[in-house]
């Protein structure tokens, strides 16, 4: 039992860590009012149509944290913590979502492949731990490696899609100083 945990690990100490400091981030940073005093949702509107995407939706869901574009029904969506609020951090949540609508209405290659992706991931994460210790619990050792191989691919994912994340956080530093909303001076954060 030991080892299959053993392999989990790292991973798990991965994701730990980024989920940390992404929410650290944002509590900081979700307590600052942006100079513009506009709010996410007023950000994202702005950055989409300065793109030409007036045809992507912008609407509000519950949750902290849970902002996401959606390429299928190009929809951005934005927790309520972003959507109505005049903070740094929902302007640049907004506009990072937005750089994904961005990503997708350019055909970025990467984000394309992404998006292909997203759903076996899903499944493989959901399932990666259940499987493990059904595994572990049955004592089938393939059972329990097959749940830490889905969990393994969860985080492998997750470390092959860091350029488009960083692709969409650029897309979006560019357009907040572009709409006027972010001084060119303080775009390096």
């Amino acid at each position: 039992m030991l080892i299959y945990i053993m392999f989990m690990i790292p991973g798990l100490l991965f994701m730990l860590w980024a989920q940390s400091k992404v929410k650290g981030t944002y509590k900081k940073y979700s307590q600052v009012q942006n100079m513009a005093n506009v709010t996410g949702a007023q950000a994202a509107r702005r950055v989409l149509d300065s793109q030409g995407l007036q045809d992507v939706a912008i609407e509000a869901i519950p949750g902290e944290l849970s902002d996401h574009y959606d390429p299928r029904s190009r929809v951005l969506r934005l927790s309520q913590g972003v959507y109505g609020v005049p903070s740094v951090a929902a302007i640049g949540i907004a506009a990072h979502e937005a750089g994904h609508a961005i990503q997708h209405a350019k055909a970025y290659g990467p984000m394309k492949v992404r998006s292909a992706l997203v759903p076996a991931v899903n499944i493989g994460s959901n399932l990666g731990f259940g499987v493990l210790f059904l595994g572990i619990i049955l004592t089938l050792p393939g059972l329990a490696w097959t749940g830490v191989i889905l969990f393994s691919l969860a985080t492998l994912f997750a470390l092959v899609t860091l350029p488009v994340e960083f692709d969409a956080s650029n897309r979006a530093k560019a357009a907040l100083v572009q709409v006027g909303l972010v001084d060119s001076g303080v775009r390096g954060g």
